[in-house]
């Protein structure tokens, strides 16, 4: 018999009707609810996220009238393009199952978006003014570069155009010693490895066998901004904050503009600029030493000259 055929008002006191334990009822929900929606996807903004040790998340979706629990179990988690922020619009793919022992359903999510461009841009404005707040932005925390590095580090890709173009202008201008450290500069674990990337270079020991740099360079070409979205996240941001290096974004091209900009200590417009903005040119040097010496001399022939 159907548990859930349909009874007409009068049935309710019929002594015929089956009786059912509560965890036989629970079970046909969850059997009814988990058959007949599968998979689904909610469109949505995040409330109460939860982040447990476990390394799981748990979450609210909800909209002006309606609040849905959700879970990130730790596997998708770790790979979720987007670090959940609540208060953002997502829209999330999952499935539909139920928690009998309190009676409550939920989504299991394993794809997480940001609801188009409009919610990825508040979620950036929102993070900036948290950054801004505590003073990350502040020019008077900003490090001078170096008037000539011995040794400069590179985060970016190690292929690609950006890399070569940097080392081309540095060897056109002064050539200097470049420490290059490869990270993914778009994807999911893009925001991650620049940030480690920041760090790491941080942690040399200055004059060692692999010697500090005086100089950091973090960098890649343009592209959307989904493509840059990495250099956006607080933990990258953070780290070029807390750099004791001295650094300069080049991300993407003149019109571009990343979070990790407003915290480095200066802003290249390109990668071409950021090499410009990291050396002098040798050329020039030598000739203005070469008119210092030539003034010198001049001064003491005619110092002599007086004299004599």
């Amino acid at each position: 018999m159907d548990l859930f055929e349909d009874d007409t008002p009068g049935d309710a006191g019929d002594g015929n009707m089956p009786e059912f334990t509560v965890s036989e009822l629970s079970g046909a929900v969850k059997r009814v609810i988990e058959g007949e929606f599968g998979f689904v996807r909610v469109r949505g903004e995040l409330g109460r996220i939860s982040r447990p040790r476990s390394g799981h998340l748990y979450l609210d979706l909800k909209d002006d009238a309606s609040v849905i629990s959700g879970i990130v179990w730790r596997g998708v988690a770790s790979k979720l393009d987007m670090q959940p922020e609540e208060g953002m619009e997502v829209i999330c793919t999952g499935r539909l199952t139920t928690y009998p022992g309190q009676s409550r359903y939920q989504i299991i999510i394993e794809d997480m978006r940001p609801a188009g461009l409009g919610a990825l841009m508040a979620m950036l404005e929102k993070r900036k003014a948290m950054l801004q707040a505590e003073g990350l932005f502040d020019p008077a925390r900003k490090k001078p570069l170096p008037f000539l590095p011995e040794i400069i580090g590179v985060v970016t890709s190690p292929s690609g155009a950006v890399i070569r173009d940097i080392l081309h202008r540095l060897r056109e201008r002064f050539p200097r010693k470049v420490l290059i450290w490869p990270v993914a500069v778009q994807g999911k674990t893009s925001a991650a490895e620049v940030a480690r990337a920041i760090e790491g270079f941080n942690r040399f020991t200055p004059g060692g066998a692999l010697p500090r740099p005086d100089l950091l360079i973090v960098a890649r070409g343009g592209g959307s901004v989904e493509d840059l979205w990495g250099f956006n996240e607080e933990i990258v941001a953070r780290a070029a904050a807390a750099s004791r290096i001295p650094l300069i974004s080049a991300v993407g091209h003149e019109t571009d503009t990343t979070l990790i900009d407003f915290v480095s200590d200066r802003r290249a417009p390109t990668p071409t600029a950021a090499a410009e903005m990291a050396v002098p040119v040798r050329m020039e040097l030598l000739a203005r030493t070469g008119e210092a010496q030539l003034r010198l001399t001049r001064a003491l022939t005619h110092r002599l000259e007086v004299r004599g």
